[in-house]
């Protein structure tokens, strides 16, 4: 019960943001969406205690990094060093995803054996930045960085095969692919070309991407015995 009225509570929010984001007034968009991941945070916190395992304590620094990108990309519109702060953010908190996937005990099939499964991932990759390549300008090399840490993290969903339960191999697998869907909408909408209603697919994806990955995580966790005191 406690579960289901986080996430309504959670998806709410995200609603009210997506509604907001275009109002003339700042405040009212910007409190609304910095509550998200607060929310998101409260979901992981009822069904998990962080300090009894270090990939617990990785998934909640994902999310703080997660909600710090969400804040301070509020103030990159004129600032375009606001917006790498903002870059920075999201990249660390793709780090922390990206290590509890690597980490989940089992053995990392995809990475050793499986490596084709990756092929896909590897060609989006490159057409992403060959159609941006020409825009990006001085934005380049933190664009490419930024492409290649996103898509590492959803090798490393892909990864999780044969390590985790079904569901929560597929809650995660689509809360990775969501947020590279939202990334790449950013990227294409900042440095190539604005698309109608790109707010609203940008934070729709995201907005559903994180719940994914902390519900798939969660899932993960109450179909395992890795919810021991580990440090």
């Amino acid at each position: 019960m406690k579960n289901l009225s986080v996430s309504v509570i959670y998806f709410i929010i995200g609603l009210i943001s997506i509604i907001l984001m275009n109002l003339p007034a700042f405040f009212p968009g910007f409190i609304s969406k910095a509550l998200i991941i607060p929310v998101l945070v409260i979901l992981f916190l009822v069904n998990i205690n962080p300090f009894k395992n270090r990939l617990h304590r990785f998934m909640l620094a994902g999310l703080f990094f997660s909600w710090a990108g969400d804040v301070v990309l509020e103030f990159s519109n004129n600032s375009g060093n606001m917006f790498i702060v903002g870059l920075v953010c999201f990249l660390l908190a793709h780090i922390m995803y990206f290590i509890v996937f690597l980490l989940t005990p089992g053995k990392n099939s995809v990475l050793t054996n499986r490596i084709w499964l990756l092929i896909p991932v590897i060609i989006y990759g490159l057409v992403l930045i060959v159609y941006l390549y020409a825009d990006l300008a001085a934005m380049r090399l933190p664009v490419i960085i930024y492409a290649a840490v996103i898509l590492t993290m959803l090798s490393g969903a892909i990864n999780r095969l044969e390590k985790v339960n079904r569901k929560s191999y597929y809650l995660v697998l689509a809360g990775a692919i969501l947020f590279v869907i939202s990334d790449s909408s950013i990227a294409v909408n900042k440095f190539s070309h604005q698309f109608e209603s790109s707010g609203i697919v940008i934070m729709s994806t995201y907005i559903v991407a994180q719940y994914l990955i902390v519900a798939g995580y969660i899932s993960q966790i109450r179909a395992s015995n890795t919810d021991q005191i580990t440090w």
